[in-house]
């Protein structure tokens, strides 16, 4: 303070002509001394002093005037180190309108001016560093952190900002332990062990150096040297922790936030010139060289000798700070020291502003030499103008006060092993405002390597899983559930699955959708080539029954079973085996349009000839009885012809609407889950469907009656008898059809309604076509038209 007094007091260009003088006292961190200090400055009393008081300089220069000048009441003070002090002070100095500037309070209390509307600081709020501390635990993905706090304002609020900071960002605490002064030793042992006990591998610290170093102490008697921890400024730049081998051995590697740094120019030259001999009244300074050298300096006769230390030889005068190693003289880390050098640097820019515009109800400021000094300055104008001042320091920085507070500027340090012993100090990067700048390479970890720290309750979920929160445990505590089929997550640590798009499909880790693959009844599967076989096998005895009857169409068994109306049927069967060949292989538009055209006309084609054979059966023996002639002209080839026609146009008919209207397209069946779907025949219109197979069922059902109703006629040979059980081989397997088409899935529907042609039409072929065929050529002697009209 007194060298930035000292530096202004030489400057041309800041308070030309006005000289500044200080008074110290020092509260020895004693509240009560605080307020008794405080109150004599400024009611002018020099005399109300403590113990530790420091007789100080005039408003002017004592050595300029020659005489000392009677003690005023100061407009301005800059004290109040800790928050409570800083609260107290502002208070009481609230009502006198005394502006008051500190430089460590940093409660975020402070920044309330309904409260403090006096108050100044040149040390940043606690919540840019709690904020800073919860940036680096979100940046390097701690998202299982532990807190050791003091049981206070300082501590508490540190908590709830670095909870609100990372709320939403998966950052949980642990635990949460407080550490009471008056009960470190017993608190400081309960927190250690909660260390120990704990799974997190980083610890927040937010309390005073001297709680910390009794917390270290804790760790290392139960042996806990692995934690990461993170510091606050209140402890990351102690010369007493850093030197501790107790600190080597527990907390290598802190990563901390600490008051900025900055150089001063020319104040290690200052330091080192001190000499007690050219400053008599400074009794900090006698008190500093007693203490260093062991002598006591000679004092001028008007020296305070109230602290001056018995039996120590007077100095030789040739003591000097120059070369020596201290803490007092160690430049290397101006921090406290610099906000103090700002403080002073903006009471010297807001008493110019006051200065320079006498007229303190004018808006404008007025530069001119030729302003009169008032007589006494008011503390409530050293206020007002506190709060406008801008200006840039000697450092070329930028310095306003935003309400009480400065924008807030730290440094980032790390804790390194050094090879002389003790841990250093080294600066790893810089905050300012919200936004933190970091040198991620330089930093040297707990565990002595360049690798990050892991502190995590639950490892991250890898990609193909999903986060599940644990049942009454925090979010970051989870277990990682994988994806259901058709779901997917492409990212570590997925709070869901999304589903795949219905022509996707989740790969086998559901970390990506995949295109489908289409299946269906394939030529080249052994099911395909199964029924192909059968079917060309089918439609090959079709053919050698037609050559068969064909050759033998002049024999009784071939002419007295309506030679015309057998090979007709026998072409329908033959067409019947082939069209589900049709359902076999890709379905396109034309194959899945044709094939239910050529399995519905086919069939009814089939069962139309076994109807008009039926009835010719009836006929033939109905018109055996006497009035009955006339009934076979209703029967004749023609009529034969012409009946089969005319049921199989109706089916053709519905079949052409069908497919005029709603036909049946090819299409993926995306319902049903799995990587592979089936590409199929979609029924656009089961009414359609419904109608064709309808129709064959209606045809069946009526040639199965008639055919029953003539199996006990007088022949021989009653190829009734054969159409009946032709037509419930035919019946039974499309009635089973029905439930196993439905209930089967994809392709499998397809190969089932194979199967019911198949089959109904092999039992066509075998029930009407196989005896024929043993008497025509293994029993022709029973091919004859007596043993025919046999009763």
């Amino acid at each position: 303070m007194v060298f930035a007094l000292e530096e202004i007091n030489h400057s041309t260009t800041l308070l030309p002509g006005v000289k500044l003088g200080y008074h110290i006292r020092d509260s020895c961190a004693q509240h009560p001394w605080v307020m008794q200090a405080a109150l004599s400055l400024v009611g002018g009393d020099s005399t109300s002093c403590n113990s530790a008081a420091l007789p100080g300089y005039s408003a002017q220069y004592e050595e300029e005037l020659g005489e000392r000048r009677d003690y005023q009441a100061v407009p301005l003070i800059i004290g109040g180190a800790s928050s409570k002090a800083a609260q107290i002070l502002s208070r009481i100095l609230g009502p006198l309108s005394v502006p008051l500037m500190s430089y460590t309070a940093s409660c975020p209390c402070l920044s309330d001016r309904r409260q403090y509307p006096n108050f100044f600081r040149t040390m940043p709020s606690d919540i840019y560093q709690a904020r800073a501390i919860a940036q680096l635990a979100i940046r390097f993905n701690w998202t299982w952190i532990g807190a050791v706090v003091a049981n206070n304002d300082y501590g508490h609020i540190a908590v709830k900002v670095f909870q609100d900071e990372t709320q939403g960002s998966e950052v949980c605490l642990a635990f949460v332990e407080t550490l009471q002064r008056e009960n470190i030793v017993s608190d400081a042992r309960r927190a250690a062990r909660t260390i120990q006990a704990s799974t997190a591998r980083v610890i927040l610290i937010f309390t005073w150096y001297t709680d910390v170093r009794e917390l270290f102490l804790q760790l290392a008697k139960i042996n806990v040297t692995d934690r990461q921890f993170l510091a606050s400024e209140a402890w990351s730049t102690s010369a007493d922790l850093l030197q501790d081998p107790v600190t080597r051995q527990v907390a290598s590697g802190v990563l901390g936030v600490a008051i900025r740094s900055s150089e001063i120019p020319g104040f290690e030259n200052y330091l080192t010139s001190l000499n007690p001999i050219d400053r008599p009244d400074d009794v900090f300074l006698r008190e500093f060289w007693e203490n260093e050298f062991g002598c006591s300096p000679v004092a001028a006769s008007h020296a305070n000798t109230l602290i001056q230390k018995a039996f120590l030889p007077p100095c030789s005068g040739t003591e000097s700070l120059k070369g020596m190693h201290n803490p007092f003289t160690d430049i290397t880390q101006l921090r406290v020291t610099y906000n103090v050098y700002l403080a002073v640097y903006a009471a010297a820019h807001a008493l110019h502003s006051l200065l320079s515009c006498p007229d303190t109800n004018s808006s404008t400021r007025s530069n001119s030499s030729s302003c009169s000094f008032p007589k006494q300055i008011q503390p409530v104008e050293m206020s007002r103008h506190l709060n406008n001042v801008n200006f840039t320091t000697p450092q070329g920085e930028m310095f306003y006060f935003r309400g009480a507070d400065i924008p807030a500027k730290y440094d980032l340090v790390n804790w390194q092993n050094s090879p002389e012993g003790p841990l250093k100090l080294v600066l790893i990067g810089r905050v300012d405002g919200f936004d933190l700048h970091l040198n991620e390479s330089a930093i040297q970890w707990s565990t002595g390597s360049n690798q990050v720290p892991v502190s995590v309750c639950s490892e991250s979920c890898p990609p193909g899983t999903r986060k599940a929160n644990r049942k009454g445990e925090p979010l970051c505590c989870f277990d990682c559930i994988p994806c259901a089929d058709g779901e997917i997550s492409n990212k570590t640590g997925s709070l869901h699955c999304e589903r795949c798009p219905s022509e996707f499909w989740s790969n086998a880790n559901q970390t990506a959708c995949i295109p489908r693959q289409l299946d269906f009844l394939s030529f080249n599967e052994t099911l395909g080539i199964t029924l192909t076989t059968v079917a060309v096998s089918g439609a090959a005895v079709t053919t050698a029954v037609f050559v068969v009857f064909l050759y033998y169409r002049r024999t009784p068994m071939v002419r007295a079973n309506n030679s015309e109306l057998s090979f007709l049927l026998l072409l329908a069967l033959k067409l019947c085996f082939l069209c589900s060949l049709v359902f076999i292989g890709r379905p396109a538009v034309w194959s899945c349009q044709f094939q239910q055209a050529a399995f519905g006309i086919s069939f009814v084609l089939c069962v139309s000839c076994l109807q008009v054979k039926t009835l010719v059966v009836l006929a033939a023996f109905r018109s055996a009885r006497p009035g009955a002639e006339t009934l076979m002209k209703w029967f004749g080839p023609s009529q034969q012809r012409g009946s089969v026609c005319f049921f199989t146009c109706i089916q053709v008919i519905i079949c052409i609407f069908w497919l005029l209207l709603q036909p049946p397209v090819p299409q993926a069946d995306l319902d049903i889950p799995g990587l592979t779907v089936t590409l199929e025949c979609a029924m656009a219109s089961v009414v359609g469907f419904s109608l064709v197979l309808g129709y064959i069922g209606l045809l069946a059902c009526t040639c199965l009656l008639l055919a029953f109703l003539a199996r006990k006629l007088p022949d021989n040979f009653n190829e009734a008898k054969l159409i009946t059980f032709s037509m419930l081989i035919f019946c039974a397997v499309w009635v089973a059809f029905v439930p196993a088409y439905v209930s089967s899935p994809g392709k499998y529907a397809v190969a089932v309604e194979i199967f019911a042609i198949l089959a109904s039409s092999y039992g066509l072929l075998l029930c009407i076509f196989a005896p024929k065929c043993f008497i025509i050529l293994l029993r022709p002697e029973k091919n004859t038209k007596k043993h025919l009209m046999a009763r």
